[in-house]
């Protein structure tokens, strides 16, 4: 099966805002979406790089990334990177929530991307080095603790223990003598394969979620040179506490901004993808427990002041946690990029649909802070076929677009495909005489009465509706007879359409590795120049 170009609305469920914004290089200079992002996401100007209004030490951004890179077992391109870096290079980066094993396929495919443009940019002149940000500052231990994978006949969702965890960051907690048997369950998933050597030695009890992730990823993309940071340390938060004392200062400024901002996406027609309800901030705040909590702003009199959980805070409060312990403010979803910029000298950020929606609500905050916003490109778009299920898909004369549907659904196709010649053509012939017959019928009543030729043309639909079940009785009658179309409509959808979810989105990543004949992490690196800027289907 060769590698196949579709489209990105061949993919269900995608916004408004998303699909408008991966075609605003075609779109009219009036057109709502360019309100809200910088350039297009196929603009090459990013490759030039710009210089951010507020830039740490260089140098002490490096040790720092050098520091965690090298107890997260690094490979040489990394190290060599980071010399890229100490001496200027900028970056590409790419960030995604610490996933159990690694998460969906898109994690990899985010990698992928960033490694491939940097390498791009270099290439164009500007030395730009990938760069991964780990979300480990995260409180939402349900939407990381999990794995989906494939066993013979189902879909499988795995998840490990974590007995003590309240709202904690989940990137520090450990991963313990629990995650033993789910390693286990997730090896004899994988058919034994080599990545499960790369699993075995970063999943171990000692590790955290954000350190096993880290190990894992920097084991795959490695030889690519990735970087990879976990910014919830001390250190890394006092290099961008200018950003978490200008959310504290600013606060009802920024608020008011971004709910500015939130109505201008809903009156040209898309959506928010942050509800910025009255009082939100953009922080959390890390209390004496270990629990991460949202910071809101409320009246205390006449004087607005910081509320988090059941604890007031004035301004000062948090600005002496700032200076004192600056790791325990963290910001929220939308001003993570701003704060990530302020660190990494960023030339571009590579994001998925959701993040792309994030974007459109940081504009006025990057601008309020940064002096401009950095350029978004969305990552590679991809569902992967293996030989086996490519074998299927050509058996029944099959494209993406046709699997793209339920199971039972993609069961009538295949039932459809497979009646004999005769009964087709005999079924076709009934049906276009039944359709040539009733329009004839339809509009002589209607030319009598209008009341009539509605009724008739009820009466003609339920008779279409009979045609179709006979259509549906020959197709079921074949699916009982070759019981093999079954198990192939089966087949495909948990691959390439599991639970009804696109593949990228829900099947871990390290699947497909093991599935793959290739070197996965690379070609998906050679695949993510995005020529083919919509989805594509790739052989592996």
């Amino acid at each position: 099966m060769s590698t196949e170009c579709y489209p990105i609305t061949v993919l269900p469920h995608l916004s408004r805002l998303f699909r408008e914004f991966t075609e605003m290089r075609a779109a009219p200079a009036d057109a709502p979406v360019r309100g809200f992002y910088s350039a297009s996401p196929f603009d090459d100007r990013w490759k030039q790089g710009t210089s951010p209004r507020l830039q740490p030490d260089r140098g002490t951004m490096v040790d720092l990334l050098a520091a965690q890179n090298r107890s997260w077992n690094a490979s040489d391109p990394v190290f060599q990177n980071l010399e890229k870096l100490r001496a200027g290079a900028r970056a590409v980066v790419t960030g995604q929530q610490v996933g159990l094993f690694g998460g969906p396929l898109l994690m990899l495919m985010k990698a992928a991307t960033a490694v491939r443009k940097a390498q791009v940019a270099s290439a164009a002149g500007v030395p730009h080095v990938p760069i991964f940000w780990m979300a480990t500052e995260d409180h939402d231990l349900a939407e990381v603790n999990q794995i989906t994978l494939l066993s013979k006949d189902a879909v499988e969702t795995l998840h490990s223990r974590f007995p003590h965890h309240g709202v904690q960051e989940v990137g520090g907690l450990h991963l313990g003598d629990e995650i033993m048997p789910v390693l286990e369950r997730v090896e004899e998933l994988l058919g034994f394969a080599p990545v499960c050597d790369l699993l075995r030695n970063a999943y171990t009890p000692d590790a955290t979620l954000a350190s096993a992730f880290a190990k894992l990823i920097g084991g795959l993309f490695g030889k690519h040179g990735l970087i990879v940071i976990d910014a919830s340390t001390r250190d890394f938060h006092r290099l961008g506490a200018t950003v978490l004392r200008y959310a504290i200062e600013h606060a009802d400024e920024l608020h008011d901004t971004l709910a500015a901002k939130s109505s201008e996406l809903e009156a040209a027609g898309y959506h928010a993808q942050v509800l910025i309800a009255k009082g939100s901030s953009l922080l959390f705040l890390v209390n004496e427990k270990g629990d991460r909590l949202p910071l809101r702003r409320v009246l205390d009199g006449s004087t607005l002041t910081w509320k988090a959980g059941n604890r007031t805070y004035a301004d000062a409060d948090l600005l002496q946690v700032l200076e004192a312990e600056p790791e325990r403010l963290s910001p929220n979803a939308l001003l993570r990029p701003i704060f990530q910029d302020a660190l990494l000298p960023t030339s571009a950020y590579i994001g998925g649909p959701a993040e792309i929606a994030y974007f459109a609500q940081c504009r006025p905050i990057y601008e309020a802070i940064l002096g401009n916003m950095t350029p978004i490109l969305p990552r590679l778009s991809a569902t992967l076929v293996d030989r086996a299920t490519g074998a299927v898909m050509q058996q029944h004369e099959l494209s993406l677009q046709d699997v793209l549907q339920p199971e039972m659904d993609l069961l009538q196709k295949l039932g459809a495909r497979a009646i004999p010649i005769e009964g087709k053509r005999r079924i076709a012939n009934a049906g276009n005489a039944l359709n040539e017959e009733l329009a004839q019928v339809t509009h002589w009543m209607e030319s009598m009465d209008t009341g009539l030729g509605r009724s008739a043309e009820v009466a003609a639909s339920k008779m279409r509706y009979q045609m179709n079940r006979l259509r549906r009785l020959a197709a079921n009658w074949q699916i009982q007879r070759e019981t093999h179309l079954a198990k192939h409509a089966g087949a495909l959808s948990r691959f390439l359409y599991p639970d009804q979810h696109p593949q990228e989105r829900l099947l871990a990543g390290v699947y497909l590795i093991a599935k793959s004949s290739m070197d996965l992490p690379s070609l998906l690196v050679e695949h993510a120049e995005q020529d083919c800027p919509g989805h594509r289907v790739i052989a592996i």
